[in-house]
Formats: C-alpha cells, sequence, structure tokens
C-alpha cells in the first residue's frame, strides 16, 4: 500500500468503520454482565449458572484467537475482518432470538470466536492504512471503539435491557457489528495478500516461554477483575434500593475509569517500565477488590469501585506492551492471544467467583484478591525468567 493510497480520506473512514467493530465487540462483551440478573430470571437458572455465559464466551474468544489468526494469515484483510465482524453479528442476533439457557450458552461460545482475530488483524490493518506517522493514531481509534463501549454502549444495552428486554442488549450489538461489516467491505482498501505470509511463524509466539509467561500474568491477574465485575449488578439489585438508573450509572463508571485506566497506564509505563507498571497495577487491583467487597449493600459505593475496577483494568497496557517487546515476527498472534489471555481471565474470573456467591456477594471481590496476589507470584516468575535470559528487556 503506497503512502499516496494511505492518505486517501476514504482510509480515515475505513478505520471509523473497524471502530465501530469493536464498539461492538466491546458492547457485547461487557454487556451480558450487566444483563446478568434478567437473563438469569427469565431463563430460570441461578445467578452462578448464569455467569457461565459469560465464561463461555470468553472461552470462545480463548479458542478462536490463534485458530483466526493461522486462518487469516493468507486472507485479504478487507474481506477477512467483514467476515469476523459479520458472523459475529449473526451470532449475537441468533443469542438474542434463540430461546434456552443451552442455546445462550452455545452461541455465546461462538460469538466469541471471531473476537481476538478481529481485533488483532484490524489493530495491523489500520496501522498499515495511514502514513507512518500517523500508525499510531489509527491503532488508537480502533481501540478506541473498545473504550466507548463500556462508556455508551454497555450502559445503554443495559437500560435497554432492563426497560424493555435483555434480548435487545444482545441485538443491539448484533446489528453494529453487521453495519460494520457492510462499512468495511466498502471502505477499505482492496489489499493483495501478503505473499511472504507464512501462518506457522505464527504459532512460534506461543513456543516463546517469555511470551506465554506474560500471558499468564494476564490470565491470572486479570481474573480478579472480572470476578468483582461479572456480579456488581446482581449484588447491586440485590443488596440495595438503587434507582432504576444505578446499574447503567454504575457500568457508565467502570467504562469512565478503564478509558482513564489505558490513559494512565500508557504513561506509566513509559516512565517505570511494563514490568514495574504491571506490579503497581496489580496492587491497585488488589486495593480496589477489598473496597468492592466493603462496599456492598451501599450503591454510591458500589458505584465508585466500578471506577477503581475500571481503572485497573489498564493493566492490559503493560502486558501488551511487553508482548511486543518479546513476541518477534509472530506479533500478530501476540495481539490476538493477549485479547484470549485478558477473556481467558473473563471465563476463569465469574466461574469461581460465582461457585463462592454461596457466601454473599462480598465473597467475589475476596476471590477477586486471591487472583491478583496469584498474578503478582506469576509476575515474580516472569521477572526472574526475563533476568536470567533476557538480559536489557527485563524491566
Amino acid at each position: 500500500m503506497t503512502s499516496q493510497t494511505r492518505s486517501q480520506p476514504s482510509f480515515r473512514w475505513a478505520i471509523l468503520a473497524l471502530a465501530l467493530g469493536s464498539f461492538a465487540i466491546g458492547t457485547s462483551e461487557f454487556a451480558a454482565m450487566g444483563l446478568l440478573p434478567w437473563y438469569a430470571a427469565d431463563l430460570g437458572v441461578g445467578e452462578a449458572d448464569a455467569g457461565h455465559v459469560i465464561s463461555a464466551y470468553a472461552f470462545g474468544v480463548v479458542v478462536g484467537a490463534p485458530l483466526t489468526t493461522l486462518l487469516g494469515a493468507r486472507l485479504p484483510r478487507r474481506r477477512y475482518l467483514a467476515a469476523l465482524i459479520g458472523i459475529y453479528g449473526v451470532l449475537n442476533l441468533l443469542a438474542a432470538i434463540l430461546p434456552g439457557y443451552s442455546t445462550l450458552m452455545a452461541t455465546r461460545f461462538l460469538a466469541g470466536l471471531p473476537h481476538g482475530g478481529f481485533l488483532g488483524v484490524a489493530m495491523l490493518f489500520a496501522a498499515d492504512a495511514l502514513p507512518r506517522e500517523q500508525r499510531a493514531a489509527g491503532v488508537t481509534q480502533v481501540l478506541l471503539g473498545l473504550t466507548v463501549a463500556n462508556i455508551v454502549g454497555v450502559p445503554f444495552a443495559g437500560w435497554l435491557g432492563q426497560a424493555l428486554d435483555w434480548r435487545v442488549g444482545f441485538a443491539l450489538p448484533g446489528v453494529l457489528a453487521l453495519l460494520s461489516a457492510v462499512l468495511i467491505l466498502n471502505l477499505a482498501p482492496r489489499v493483495g495478500v501478503d505473499p511472504n505470509a507464512r501462518p506457522l511463524d505464527e504459532l512460534r509466539a506461543l513456543k516463546n516461554p517469555s511470551v506465554l509467561l506474560t500471558l499468564a500474568v494476564g490470565l491470572i491477574g486479570c481474573g480478579g477483575l472480572f470476578a468483582v465485575y461479572a456480579y456488581l449488578s446482581a449484588a447491586m439489585l440485590a443488596t440495595t434500593s438503587a434507582p432504576s438508573w444505578g446499574v447503567p450509572l454504575m457500568l457508565a463508571c467502570f467504562g469512565i475509569g478503564s478509558t482513564l485506566g489505558s490513559i494512565l497506564a500508557a504513561r506509566l509505563t513509559i516512565a517505570i517500565g511494563a514490568m514495574k507498571a504491571t506490579l503497581a497495577l496489580l496492587i491497585f487491583m488488589i486495593v480496589s477488590q477489598g473496597y468492592a467487597s466493603w462496599a456492598v449493600g451501599d450503591w454510591v459505593q458500589m458505584t465508585v469501585s466500578a471506577l477503581m475496577i475500571g481503572l485497573g483494568s489498564g493493566v492490559f497496557v503493560p502486558l501488551q506492551t511487553r508482548l511486543m517487546d518479546v513476541a518477534g515476527k509472530a506479533q500478530s498472534m501476540a495481539a490476538a492471544m493477549n485479547h484470549a489471555a485478558f477473556n481467558a481471565a473473563n471465563g476463569l474470573g465469574p466461574l469461581v467467583a460465582g461457585y463462592a456467591l454461596v457466601w454473599g456477594y462480598r465473597s467475589s471481590g475476596l476471590v477477586a484478591i486471591g487472583f491478583s496476589v496469584a498474578g503478582i507470584v506469576m509476575l515474580g516468575i516472569l521477572a526472574a525468567y526475563a533476568k536470567k535470559h533476557e538480559g536489557a528487556q527485563a524491566q
């Protein structure tokens, strides 16, 4: 792709089409947590079992990230991205339309499959669609869809689910995803397949101990974030007399926190390095999770705790930076697997916290602290390995 091609205004619209896709993904992923009390009641299942719907989606991302990355390495990116987000939209609509708990579990798992592949390739596509000096801006615009989804899309989907029907909360991102697919096909540049692309080379990331240990830190350490957040809506409804707009406000505060957390985490990573920034954020997560457990029963305090938990989600930034440093030529796989690790945490945290709900909603915060402490232990293992095998990169 020439610099002249990159500079055409249509490519900026193409990036916005990609951002719309990431907005749909962010809305669908996190709206499932806000909608949990309503689909649990409608389907006649307990809240712990309803939490398995969240885990099913997350595990779909884990399975789909490496598969879609390998399949897409030799495919035209425009059609590949449109196909992934189009399939994503159809599966979200099926989750909204088809009846039954088992069907919802299945459609949410399948919807998770395109998640990591779309976001990973979309970021690379955005980088190539703009002049070199503007590549970072393109990547940021794609990821902005995720953060804006948590501020606007997730609370709106939660409000729709509360006011109308929980199925509308899944249908909304489905429609947006299909719109994104149409826009990508019409606006994205037609770029040929990279003749030097070798799909199996991407598998090297999965053999690199530095990559695997970094992914393990995210998988374990971030489990606590989702252990708390998955049940915040249910806890607020069950333990407080919050107004009808209380849950959407709480979800919006999480989105604001995650947006600010990403910005602050980037600055922190630049200032002290990826490893130290990860440690600092994991410690902050322990504090915020303890506060979230204490806040149960007071909807105002719970809303503040959602903001704090969102701030802690910025740990994704130093972990992604660390992966970029150690992944070598397997950047696509590393980017996709970081989303996979984040979503594995999204599956594992609610699953474990769900079993602990028999001791009350405060237990999810205590489970979360356990995950964060384990993440710090894993970070220590990574630091020891890096010091021994990576030399100057161990920071």
